[in-house]
């Protein structure tokens, strides 16, 4: 489950703050506009995050990876964010 304290840093600054409940958080990054799903299922580790990715709202989302929580998986998508800014074609 996500902590309060959690939420509350996300950077709205870099984030469109889509869902943030205790178990899903929903995101778009203002950079690239891809939309980020993360999901804390608690099993089998607490705060255990699965991140999943879409390029466009139309789009179906794809698994992108896990993290060991909701700050590392922030830090994951700002990571994927550079990567498509510095070179990989915008979709």
């Amino acid at each position: 489950m996500f902590q309060a304290e959690e939420i509350e840093k996300l950077d709205k600054s870099y984030f469109n703050i889509i869902l943030a409940e205790n178990y899903d958080v929903t995101i778009q990054s203002k950079n690239t506009g891809h939309i980020w799903y993360i999901h804390n299922p608690e099993y089998p580790g607490e705060g255990e995050c699965i991140i999943f990715h879409k390029h466009r709202a139309s789009h179906p989302y794809h698994q992108h990876g896990r993290a060991r929580n909701l700050r590392q998986a922030v830090k994951s998508i700002k990571g994927h964010d550079v990567f498509q800014m510095n070179g990989r074609r915008r979709s």
